[in-house]
């Protein structure tokens, strides 16, 4: 990975550690809903995440909150935003930090 990509990816993180599930007082990369980032060499972004459950109350405005916020970074090109629930959401997919703060440890 270039040295441009490697800041942008961590740009990309950033951002995403400061878009918080509205249920849930944690960010949604701390929670475990950011499956994948792929940059490729024209930094156009691609996130693939999912969300705690298919009926979740922001299935149509958290995507959008999160391409929007990415699109926001200098340096990226476009952003494009794909949910999934392969493999399903699960507590197990938190970070540590996550569930401390949530008190599951």
């Amino acid at each position: 990975m270039n040295k441009k990509v490697h800041s942008i990816s961590d740009l990309i993180i950033k951002k995403l550690n400061e878009i918080y599930d509205p249920e849930i007082p944690v960010s949604i990369y701390e929670l475990g809903l950011i499956y994948d980032v792929r940059i490729n060499k024209n930094f156009d972004v691609q996130i693939i995440m999912t969300l705690t459950s298919p009926s979740c109350p922001v299935a149509e405005s958290l995507p959008e909150e999160v391409k929007q916020e990415v699109e926001k970074i200098t340096g990226v090109n476009s952003v494009k935003v794909e949910i999934t629930f392969e493999p399903p959401w699960e507590k197990s997919m938190m970070s540590e930090e996550a569930k401390l703060e949530l008190g599951f440890l």
